[in-house]
């Protein structure tokens, strides 16, 4: 997947500005496609140029002017020709874990520190995935949402998230016990 479709995908939901398309990454993309705030804008920029969306002018006279984006019907297209074609298998690449896969002949202690901090880190993500699904479903219990909600995509890869950053941290506080349990805090024996 390219940038491109992440964000004709978050395009779907309505016209957003640069400024507003960083935060709705923030805000649920980015739990399954990273992207700096330079890269969003760049890629507006070449998905305007492609005809994949179209961007206009919006006057605003207290603040600078800007541009509202949202997808053409040449982007939804490219959405659709995206979604027919076969996925790739996701795969993990973390360098945490390969300091893990060392522990055994390195200092346990800067990995140990290490596992903590990522354990707190996915917990926040819990905290803010939580707080962004409740939103989606707009008052309704999940049975209900999942048989009747208008955002059930962006629900989906929030779902997904979850499970992600729930288990990440639930296996990182883990293996900070096993490994305080067997180096005493992170003396290697």
């Amino acid at each position: 997947m390219a940038l491109r479709h992440a964000v004709l995908a978050a395009l779907l939901d309505g016209e957003y500005s640069g400024y507003q398309l960083a935060k709705a990454f923030d805000a649920g993309v980015a739990n399954f496609w990273h992207a700096l705030p330079q890269q969003l804008y760049a890629e507006l920029t070449k998905l305007e140029a492609d005809g994949l969306v179209a961007g206009r002018q919006v006057i605003q006279e207290t603040r600078p002017n800007k541009r509202l984006f949202h997808v053409t019907e040449e982007g939804l297209a490219e959405l659709e020709r995206f979604a027919a074609s076969q996925a790739k298998p996701s795969f993990i690449r973390d360098d945490l874990l390969v300091k893990v896969q060392a522990v055994d002949r390195i200092e346990a202690a800067p990995v140990i520190g290490q596992l903590a901090a990522r354990a707190r880190t996915a917990a926040a993500k819990v905290e803010i995935l939580e707080q962004l699904a409740a939103r989606l479903r707009g008052g309704k219990d999940e049975a209900d949402f999942l048989a009747h909600g208008t955002q059930l995509g962006p629900y989906l890869t929030c779902l997904r998230g979850l499970a992600f950053e729930r288990e990440t941290r639930d296996w990182c506080e883990r293996s900070v016990d096993i490994l305080r349990a067997r180096y005493d805090g992170g003396r290697q024996p």
